[in-house]
């Protein structure tokens, strides 16, 4: 088969499924190994973003998905509903990157390290599909674990955990000065 219809059938699997394809998957519908297949989605890619298509593909942790382009989204927004713009407050945030690097986590493991109570923000954050439980560990009560979601790594634009930036051990220490600090500053008002 030529190259061309391959492209072809790439194109059609990624728009009729919506979602993330694994390349194992593609490839196997292919019939061709997967870097041929890599080869042929990263070649389709470049060639979307020189033509500057309303589509892209993206990849996310090895999967691949067809998405609008970004700038499009204004566009766009004006044929559809506008969707609700989710609003990630700093507890947010917090929570969900202590998720990100230390998943799968529990709650008590996120609350340990807050200080306070998460169930709100975890809460919040499989809600906006952000989020999701992963099981439960194997331990007295059986505890939820949580994680990332492909959601997750679209919204921040990263292709994989492994692809979150490195805290070095001085910004750690920087952090957590700036934390006492703010207890101590909590504390004498």
């Amino acid at each position: 088969m030529e190259e061309k219809k391959y492209k072809a059938i790439i194109e059609g699997i990624l728009f009729s499924m919506g979602e993330s394809v694994e390349l194992e998957k593609i490839a196997g519908a292919l019939g061709l190994d997967q870097k041929k297949t890599k080869g042929l989605i990263d070649e389709m890619r470049n060639e979307w973003e020189e033509q500057k298509r309303g589509v892209t593909i993206t990849e996310l942790d090895g999967a691949y998905q067809m998405c609008t382009r970004p700038e499009i989204y204004e566009y766009l927004i004006k044929i559809a509903k506008q969707p609700k713009r989710r609003v990630l407050t700093d507890v947010l945030l917090e929570t969900l990157s202590i998720i990100a690097y230390k998943q799968p986590v529990t709650k008590m493991e996120i609350e340990k390290i807050r200080g306070v109570s998460s169930d709100h923000a975890v809460n919040k954050l499989v809600e906006y599909h952000l989020v999701c439980e992963l099981g439960r560990l194997d331990a007295p009560g059986r505890p939820l674990l949580f994680g990332t979601t492909e959601e997750f790594l679209r919204s921040f634009g990263v292709h994989s955990i492994d692809d979150l930036p490195v805290l070095s051990p001085v910004q750690v220490e920087e952090f957590k000065q700036e934390a006492e600090e703010e207890m101590h500053v909590k504390l004498d008002v």
